[in-house]
């Protein structure tokens, strides 16, 4: 079973797979009308609605392994996805649910259907990931605001005591980015389970380090009776799984980070979420409209973020930037900023599955669908650019390490900004900026609030620090071939 074409409309409206109801006499715009508390589509949609969602993606039409060819065309549809701008014919904004990632009602309606806390507060994905191309960063206008989560997820306030104010990463190389911390998650629970096996077979305590692709998450201590002492974890959670996304590094997967920033951003719950299996109801937020977003939209979506282009080196350089990037990349490494910021990491494949294999109840996993999607990312063309390593694994240029680390101290505070923690992660404690497309994605810091690259460089502090003493206390020549260097990573449209 294929998926139904685009509608061939004027106004180029999303076409996404699943008939619709019979008709029963919806008004000629094509807008939904209410049986009771069910909300019934049209049979045939004209070519002016306002509804741009017209059709879902069937999940089954696309799973199994995808050729390129099938691959460009989930992705596609997702792109067509991610630039749509919901309305409310589409079952846009969450009159009665916050956005929490656990599916939570508010204690009282929103009073306004837009609101840059309570939300909605984006008509599309691209209405903030949108620089220089959908799918990029956004600029300072376009900062999301997020709370903790759990106790705090209704709030209606911009006040930092209530909200963080972050700005918006670009999912460039995301796929890259998952398949990352998948190989990375069982490397770290691969040593877990033999340190295990090793206590219990020797009868004592077994002390282990975890270490995955050179990055270091400190130790555990397993014991002979199964417990396992996680007191000197660095940069990962107990259950050690690598979750890549959000600054604050705590969505597992693009799947996760999709179906949150769906509900909180544009008020479109997923199914797979907030449907009746997890919350007893088919229209969790209220508003009158059933399963807002298909497993198959989702999948769309995840498709379009995870082929997209990774960032790329400029190579229309004078010989003067040349020379000075050269430089910089030495003292990059000298000043300790790689520690961090490691220029490549290495990836053992670049086959994608959806859904991944770490995903927890909310989201859709492998046991709930008869056979998953999957591609390879070696058939996009910037994939059959990667370069290999001795050992034939392929080498990521994220610039990053997928770890947390503080990055405030009482004398360099500025990247502790933020007076709420999320997900049980500290106020001070954030995810390695990955750089492989900085030059591309300012303004810089958790908040965009670091016009220039020199700014937010002095503004790092805590495991930051030594290397940021080295770069202030450098030569001005020293410095500026840093930025050199970093303006070289660029995202192409």
């Amino acid at each position: 079973m294929y998926v139904a074409r685009f509608v061939a409309a004027a106004l180029g409206l999303l076409a996404i797979g699943a008939a619709h109801a019979a008709d029963t006499g919806a008004p000629a715009n094509g807008a939904p009308v209410k049986a009771g508390t069910e909300t019934v589509l049209p049979a045939t949609t004209p070519p002016w609605s306002e509804r741009v969602l017209v059709q879902h993606i069937d999940f089954d039409a696309f799973a199994g392994s995808l050729d390129a060819e099938r691959m460009n065309e989930l992705a596609a549809l997702g792109l067509k996805l991610f630039t749509a701008k919901f309305t409310l014919a589409d079952g846009a904004g969450r009159p009665l649910s916050t956005q929490a990632i656990v599916p939570t009602n508010r204690k009282r309606p929103v009073a306004d259907l837009f609101s840059r806390t309570a939300g909605m507060d984006a008509n599309a994905c691209s209405s903030c990931h949108n620089d220089p191309a959908p799918g990029g960063a956004g600029d300072f206008t376009q900062n999301v605001f997020v709370s903790e989560g759990f106790d705090t997820p209704d709030f209606d306030s911009l006040d930092p005591q209530f909200s963080n104010e972050r700005g918006t990463k670009a999912m460039n190389g995301s796929g890259l980015v998952e398949l990352l911390a998948r190989e990375m998650t069982a490397d770290l629970q691969a040593e877990r389970k033999a340190a295990l096996h090793e206590a219990r077979a020797s009868g004592t305590p077994v002390k282990a380090g975890l270490h995955s692709k050179g990055v270091d998450f400190g130790t555990l201590t397993a014991n002979p009776d199964g417990t396992v002492d996680l007191a000197e974890l660095d940069g990962v959670d107990t259950d050690l799984i690598i979750r890549p996304f959000s600054q604050k590094g705590v969505f597992n997967s693009i799947r996760q980070f999709t179906i949150n920033a769906l509900n909180q951003h544009h008020g479109m719950q997923a199914t797979e979420r907030f449907g009746k299996r997890w919350t007893g109801t088919d229209d969790f937020d209220g508003d009158g409209f059933k399963d807002e977003i298909s497993p198959g939209d989702v999948s769309a979506l995840v498709a379009f973020q995870a082929t997209m282009k990774m960032p790329s080196v400029r190579a229309d350089l004078p010989r003067e930037w040349q020379d000075a990037a050269a430089t910089g990349a030495a003292n990059f490494t000298r000043m300790g900023c790689a520690a961090c910021h490691r220029p490549a990491l290495p990836l053992k494949s670049l086959s994608f599955a959806d859904p991944g294999p770490i995903d927890a109840a909310g989201t859709l996993r492998n046991g709930e669908v008869k056979q998953g999607i999957s591609f390879d990312l070696g058939q996009t063309e910037w994939g059959k650019s990667l370069k290999r390593d001795a050992d034939g694994n392929y080498l990521v240029p994220l610039f990053g390490d997928l770890k947390r680390h503080v990055v405030a101290d009482a004398q360099v505070a500025a990247l502790g900004n933020e007076l709420l923690g999320q997900r049980f992660v500290e106020r001070d404690v954030f995810l390695t900026a990955e750089l492989w497309g900085v030059a591309s994605t300012a303004p810089y810091g958790h908040r965009g609030d670091k016009t220039t690259m020199d700014e937010v460089i002095r503004a790092h502090g805590g495991e930051a620090r030594g290397a940021r003493d080295a770069y202030v206390d450098g030569s001005d020549a020293d410095r500026q071939s840093i930025i050199a260097y970093l303006k070289t990573r660029v995202i192409e449209k």
